[in-house]
């Protein structure tokens, strides 16, 4: 993670920061103003009148300056961090978290952004949101030709809590991560918190309990059509 800026004055008037090979110009407050000629700060109705555009342009001039710095977690305002941290899918993060650990939480996220899917991004994405330690067994692997298992889509991650985040937010989380021909099972020390299998049989069941319960009645076949006690048909006869 990136250094805050530290801003040494000089003689010079330059401005170094703490990182090394960054330089920075310092502005002076009469920025403007030095720009007139020599006989026009003799006015000192014109030097009034032209302060009040040096004091607009300067305030224009320093968000312009912290642009480079907005989309930094490291120097960013609060709500620029959140905000930061919804563009790779950290909608749930909680504003009342300290800063620097949401600070942590959205650049450790954006580093493991290019191994989503994998067994080490999974690792570090559980380690981020936890804060603890995660283990992270799947069914991959490289075998010989015709040596492979059956089923290899599957993954197990354990972990010792759900750190900041509640258990249901945590699962909304991990579900996110995991491919979606796997099936995954999250472990809280020895308690499993969500099975994707489980899931998808609780859908299944779930549809076929629907169907079964939408069913049409068969209207009976002339066979099966009732009859009366003279042998007679029990269906109402219309009037002529």
């Amino acid at each position: 993670m990136s250094q805050p800026v530290v801003s040494v004055p000089s003689a010079s008037g330059k401005a170094v920061d703490g990182r090394p090979g960054i330089r920075l110009s310092r502005r002076s407050p009469q920025w403007m103003l030095n720009q007139l000629p020599v006989g026009m700060l003799g006015s000192d109705f014109f030097v009034r009148f032209v302060s009040l555009f040096q004091d607009l342009g300067t305030g224009l001039l320093e968000d312009a300056d912290n642009i480079d710095y907005l989309a930094d977690v490291s120097v960013a305002p609060d709500a620029m961090v959140r905000w930061l941290g919804s563009w790779i899918g950290m909608n749930s993060l909680d504003p009342s978290l300290p800063d620097d650990l949401q600070r942590r939480i959205v650049d450790g996220s954006a580093q493991t952004l290019a191994w989503r899917g994998t067994v080490t991004g999974l690792r570090r994405f559980l380690e981020l949101t936890t804060g603890g330690p995660a283990e992270v067994v799947d069914g991959g692997g490289v075998w010989r030709e015709g040596d492979a298992p059956t089923d290899t889509a599957w993954v197990r991650m354990s972990v010792d809590s759900t750190g900041w985040l509640l258990e249901a937010d945590f699962v909304e989380l991990v579900r996110d991560e995991i491919p979606a021909h796997v099936r995954a099972e999250l472990w809280v020390q020895d308690r499993r918190v969500w099975s994707s299998g489980g899931e998808v049989a609780s859908q299944l069941e779930a549809a076929s309990a629907t169907s079964s319960s939408r069913a049409l009645p068969i209207a009976p076949t002339p066979d099966e059509e009732q009859t009366g006690p003279d042998g007679q048909s029990a269906r109402p006869q219309e009037n002529p």
